[in-house]
């Protein structure tokens, strides 16, 4: 197992170039099992969780080719089996994205249920509902969901919440599906727009993607595709959140501004610059970091996989913020770790109340989730008195890719070491 070691004090500079969207490769490789050739998908990110899907779906009998390490070709013609065992599932939640598309192309699938989490308990519910209303026999044994279709149907389906992997695999399985099937109170994150381009290189007649509504109209037959994932915007606004604690000054290649509105003006109000360009942004940190009150919603809102990073930044704030938690109910497990180093945070249900400190201390960290990682990790940036181990790091993997070398390629002294 691997750790972290960071020496804090050194702000920030120069650029660095983001990974493709772990979060919008995901769903991308799923909707491969859709149609059989050769799917192309291009800036796949190096992560844990990329090569969990692949060792299930590998399980299922899909072949992969890598041309290079970011460039990744899948082919599903030869299908041996439609079971998500425990042991990969558990390790993954999105890998209940493959439920969709193997119902939709081969009528069935056997998927294990995914289970707790540490953020929360994120039910599956939606994504059954739905599927049992356009026609599929679906039954729970011994832990694992058993789904049957001899073709689904069109249906209107109502999210009681918004859900991006419930939009995404209800989308995916109706792509192929007999009729109108329409989303209502859908998810409209970048990345389920991402996947409703991809599918429609696939030949998927799909409109009102990134707004509440969207209608799926079934066709019978599809086409392999070419796809480049979009950038990972939660990758951006924390390289983003980073040069404004440290005081550097980070340019963020290779991004999509408009993804990052809700960040960047929270940013300008904690007092960083922000210049933004076609396809990059530069984030310049204030003297003085200013507290800033915010709110989790699903986007465009305040995304919750940047608020621990966000509180890490409050932490060192001058006066009082106050940060709620809409999304998650479980999603301040990070706050035990940062007062270890100093930080002070009071919880109060799913509010969190940050008095700014001038000034946080090294210490030993452990993380207890992928975003929760990174706040600590930034947190160490700015860390006095020594050297902040944080260990369990095998969180970060699962969402950053080369982590460490691309705050090192910024000036950070942060290197990985074995426990």
């Amino acid at each position: 197992m691997d750790r972290l070691i960071i020496e804090g004090g050194r702000p920030l500079k120069g650029g660095v170039e983001i990974s493709g969207a772990k979060n919008a490769a995901l769903p991308a490789m799923a909707a491969s099992l859709l149609t059989g050739g050769w799917h192309c998908l291009e800036r796949i990110p190096r992560l844990r969780d990329i090569n969990t899907i692949k060792r299930i779906m590998s399980k299922l009998g899909t072949v992969f080719r890598e041309e290079n390490s970011h460039v990744l070709e899948i082919n599903s013609d030869n299908l041996t089996c439609f079971e998500a065992p425990y042991e990969l599932v558990k390790t993954m939640r999105a890998s209940i994205l493959l439920l969709g598309p193997l119902l939709a192309r081969y009528g069935r699938a056997k998927i294990s249920l995914p289970g707790g989490c540490a953020i929360g308990a994120r039910p599956v519910n939606l994504h059954l509902k739905a599927l049992v209303a356009m026609g599929a026999d679906i039954y729970l044994d011994h832990g694992y969901i058993n789904a049957r279709a001899d073709r689904l149907k069109g249906a209107e389906i109502f999210f009681d919440i918004p859900t991006v992997t419930g939009t995404e695999n209800i989308m995916m399985a109706a792509v192929t599906a007999r009729g109108r099937t329409i989303l209502k109170n859908s998810a409209n994150e970048p990345e389920v727009v991402d996947l409703a381009n991809a599918l429609r290189s696939m030949g998927a007649h799909i409109e009102g993607d990134g707004t509440d509504t969207i209608v799926v109209e079934g066709v019978r037959d599809l086409k392999p595709c070419n796809h480049r994932i979009i950038p990972d915007r939660i990758e951006a606004g924390t390289f983003m959140i980073g040069a404004a604690i440290t005081g550097g000054e980070v340019r963020v290649e290779g991004c999509v501004p408009g993804h990052l509105t809700s960040l960047m003006e929270k940013l300008k109000l904690a007092g960083a610059r922000i210049d933004p360009a076609e396809k990059s942004l530069t984030v310049t940190g204030p003297g003085q970091i200013e507290s800033v009150d915010l709110m989790t919603m699903p986007y465009p809102g305040f995304p919750t996989d940047l608020q621990a990073q966000f509180m890490a930044l409050m932490a060192v704030a001058r006066g009082s913020s106050m940060i709620r938690e809409t999304i998650f109910e479980n999603r301040f497990i990070h706050v035990s770790e940062l007062r270890r180093m100093g930080a002070d945070i009071e919880i109060n249900g799913n509010q969190a109340l940050i008095k700014g400190k001038k000034r946080l201390f090294s210490a030993p960290v452990m993380a207890t989730d992928l975003r929760a990682s990174a706040s600590l990790v930034l947190a160490g940036l700015v860390a006095e008195g020594g050297r902040t181990e944080v260990h369990r790091i095998y969180h970060l993997d699962r969402g950053y890719e080369a982590i460490e070398k691309k705050f090192r390629g910024l000036g950070a002294s942060i290197w990985r070491e074995k426990e």
